[in-house]
């Protein structure tokens, strides 16, 4: 059921990646990092429905993490790429090339190699006050010096950048979200004495913020690279940390594991550089913006 949750949140979160891309792809530059940004994408019905989206792939995510660990469900979600590339072959009716099939095949391995050797098991308790602090403290503060790299360089390096950030956030988010829904047990009451949802909902605003910058500020490829290499990493490394998740150990285990999330990662990578995401090779970066490709038609032209 923790898969089957998972699996439906990725799906859900690619499709909105796809409505929020076309809500802000025609927003003026000098609006990144800026709240005209959100004021335009709120006047596009595409992006409305892609939020809509995202709010339930939120609930979806929320639910697996209620009954699984973040080191499992955050690296499932890591086959929203596979979603994307497969929404997006269906909608440009193209055949996928050695790219696509090979990255595919590292995700599937990889994150099927990861869950086998590590077997993720729940931890005990809440994360305490110091734990709290320490990771809150170093969070922000990659978030920040990400969001000061985004300022400078290629689009394709911004739209990285940015994206890298919302997946350091988003991560955090996903950790907030788990210690939440352990409160509900609680009752509702006992939830809002607690500092936690209320950081829940500024840290999400804030990591969909540095999304909508990522979205708007170049390549989807790149900043969807980051989102599904950075995001399960440092879940994993939160689970295990903070909310004392515990994988097997070992040497042979371990190195299987970093062998296996190694894997993971660089076919999130190939995915993300594949023509039917990135487009035409532009801007001295991986790719050009969704849908400005000559050779590929814009998905305004098709939803």
């Amino acid at each position: 059921m923790v898969y089957l949750l998972a699996a439906a949140s990725a799906f859900s979160s690619a499709v909105a990646a796809i409505l929020q891309r076309l809500g802000v792809e025609s927003a003026p530059p000098g609006d990144a990092m800026r709240l005209r940004l959100l004021t335009h994408a709120l006047r596009r019905g595409v992006w409305l429905i892609g939020f809509a989206l995202l709010l339930v792939t939120f609930v979806l995510q929320a639910t697996a993490l209620r009954f699984g660990t973040l080191a499992v469900v955050q690296p499932v979600l890591t086959t929203e790429l596979l979603f994307l590339i497969g929404i997006l072959a269906v909608v440009f009716h193209r055949h996928l090339g050695w790219r696509e099939l090979v990255g595919a095949l590292a995700i599937v391995t990889g994150l099927a190699g990861f869950l086998a050797l590590a077997a993720p098991q729940i931890g005990e308790g809440l994360p305490d006050a110091k734990a709290w602090g320490t990771v809150t403290l170093v969070i922000f503060v990659a978030s920040a010096v990400l969001v000061a790299l985004a300022q400078r360089g290629p689009r394709w390096w911004r739209a990285a950048a940015f994206g890298a950030s919302a997946a350091v956030l988003f991560a955090y988010n996903a950790a907030l979200t788990k210690a939440t829904t352990t409160l509900i047990t609680g009752g509702w009451g006992h939830v809002f004495t607690h500092w936690e949802p209320y950081a829940l909902g500024a840290t999400g605003l804030l990591g969909f913020f540095m999304l909508q910058n990522a979205l708007h500020a170049g390549p989807i490829a790149a900043s969807k690279a980051m989102m599904v290499i950075v995001n399960p990493l440092v879940s994993i490394v939160l689970g295990v940390f903070v909310f004392e998740e515990r994988l097997r150990s070992g040497p042979g285990f371990i190195t299987g594991e970093v062998v296996a999330l190694a894997v993971m990662c660089a076919g999130g990578f190939l995915l993300s550089q594949s023509p039917l995401v990135a487009g035409s090779a532009a801007d001295g970066g991986p790719g050009e913006m969704l849908g400005t490709s000559p050779k590929v038609p814009a998905l305004d032209q098709v939803f």
